[in-house]
């Protein structure tokens, strides 16, 4: 990670000198060469799966080797989104022929019921195809597997159960699959569906937050008595320390919520959620974070280009939602992010890099797996933080 470090000196002395608008120009028109590079590196990416079963999607690259996963791998969805995100840029019908060929490797999960992901897996895939396409069938896929998530709600608590391990444990990560939900219900679903998404998330606000504005991780819940059994680590550096990622899930989570419900108190959770990580003291100069924000070794933690695409994404549309100053701030950090990304520090030459996009992402230090690899998802949230972006400056 120290030839991150000097690379990303480079890219701070490069960026701190500029205004604002100087920064969204040089965002603007680095564009559409991170497209080019990003669809060339997909189509190499592409070839290699043909050595793969027809049921496998990429996840990572780790010790010189392509790492896939089942449809049942909580990725799944990503790889086939980040080829939606290509056609969207694009309007290449080559892209969108891949993003429906991908995707339809998810058709058998619409039903799936073990872990809260499904919202990731079927969202990021068939919820993009239905948004830039709406292919036949889409639509009654999203409603199965919106219903699928919801036999993991506990009526007494008022939460979706993650996985089916502790006693009934729920991370911060579930308020990312409330999307599917929330569309689901304005799309010819159960209005149950909707009022599920908001009294998890209106939960979570009360319960998963410590007092400086951190969301812990894992809470173990008693389904009994609705007391909290225990805080656990997860993937982060201790259950009291916030993990980087988790920081980001629930950022982008509220900003979400509020998006589709216009409830106050979600604008208020992601608004705290953004300014713990915008003001951590332990937040680089490039603004991409070390993996847990109270790591120990910090300034030689890995850092989590992942935490950072997610972040940006998530800040380029709370800007829209909040006062002119604040949306400044979260604007400029944003763009901050996506210039840092688009660097030679964090993105990888064509051909290299297990033909993904992004480097230096962790997914879980303490359990060693993954540790400075990319990942199919940093991936996914960098290209959506760049139409995102885009789509703000026309």
């Amino acid at each position: 990670m120290k030839k991150v470090f000097i690379s990303s000196l480079a890219i701070i002395g490069a960026v701190t000198g500029l205004h604002a608008t100087e920064k969204d120009d040089a965002l603007i028109a680095l564009i559409p060469g991170v497209f080019s590079d990003a669809q060339a590196q997909y189509r190499l990416l592409l070839d290699d799966l043909n050595a793969f079963p027809t049921n496998e999607l990429p996840h990572s690259f780790e010790k010189g080797a392509l790492k896939t996963i089942k449809p049942k791998g909580w990725t799944s969805g990503f790889f086939p989104g980040t080829l939606w995100y290509l056609y969207e840029y694009t309007q290449a019908d080559a892209w969108k022929t891949a993003a429906l060929a991908y995707t339809q490797r998810l058709e058998p999960i619409r039903h799936f019921t073990e872990n809260h992901d499904i919202g990731f897996m079927l969202y990021c895939s068939y919820g993009n195809g239905v948004r830039l396409v709406n292919p036949p069938g889409y639509k009654e896929v999203l409603l199965d597997g919106a219903a699928a998530l919801c036999t993991r709600y506990n009526e007494k608590l008022g939460l979706l159960r993650s996985w089916n391990s502790y006693t009934f444990p729920v991370i911060v990560d579930n308020m990312m699959n409330l999307e599917l939900l929330m569309w689901a219900s304005k799309n010819g679903g159960d209005p149950r569906f909707s009022a599920i998404a908001k009294r998890h998330a209106s939960t979570t606000d009360k319960r998963h937050f410590r007092a400086d504005g951190s969301a812990y991780h894992i809470i173990d819940y008693n389904t009994k008595t609705g007391k909290i059994l225990g805080y656990h680590a997860g993937q982060g550096a201790s259950a009291d320390a916030p993990w980087a990622r988790g920081q980001m899930w629930g950022l982008y989570g509220f900003t979400m919520m509020y998006r589709e419900t216009r409830d106050a108190t979600y604008l208020k959770r992601a608004i705290t959620s953004a300014e713990f990580v915008i003001n951590h003291p332990h937040l680089p100069a490039d603004k991409v974070p070390y993996w847990d924000f109270e790591a120990s070794e910090i300034p030689n933690e890995p850092r989590d280009a992942s935490s950072a695409a997610i972040m940006a994404s998530a800040l380029l549309e709370l800007s829209t939602y909040v006062e002119a100053e604040r949306a400044q701030r979260y604007h400029d950090m944003a763009v901050t992010q996506l210039l840092s990304l688009s660097s030679p520090a964090y993105r990888a030459k064509v051909g290299e890099n297990g033909h993904y996009i992004l480097m230096h992402c962790v997914s879980h230090l303490p359990g060693n797996v993954e540790i400075d690899v990319p990942l199919c998802y940093a991936d996914y949230y960098y290209l959506e933080a760049l139409l995102r972006f885009k789509k703000q400056r026309q």
